[in-house]
């Protein structure tokens, strides 16, 4: 990973079509800090996917939200800090989830918590 001063091995690197995250910054939205903040609450949450399709679906905002979720959660997986685990399902899914057929659940990784006890710590400016 050449060019990755301080390098974490996040995979980061453009090269390795990681986050961006070279240099120990990370930059986050206010949807991202505010889900990172739910899972916090809310150990797993449920994610559910057409057998077709490799776009999570998050019901939990409402059906109008479900294509902003889906770049939220996919963002959040690709800078390592949530985990889509459609091997892992929960016992029970709210109303919606049914119209799909592949069902799992999202979790926070090291990396996410991590970044929860950053923000614990330094605060949140917007």
């Amino acid at each position: 990973m050449s060019g990755c001063e301080n390098c974490s091995g996040c995979g980061g690197c453009p090269s390795a079509g990681g986050c961006s995250g070279c240099g120990g910054t990370l930059t986050l939205t206010t949807g991202e800090r505010d889900f990172l903040m739910e899972l916090a609450q809310t150990p797993f949450l449920p994610v559910a996917r057409k057998a077709s399709e490799e776009t999570p679906v998050y019901l939990e905002a409402g059906e109008e939200n479900r294509e902003a979720f889906a770049a939220l959660l996919l963002g959040l997986e690709r800078k390592g800090l949530v985990s889509l685990d459609y091997d892992i399902p929960m016992n029970q899914y709210p109303a919606g989830y049914e119209a799909y057929p592949i069902r799992g659940s999202i979790s926070l990784t090291n990396r996410g918590q991590q970044v929860l006890d950053l923000l614990d710590i330094q605060g949140i400016s917007d």
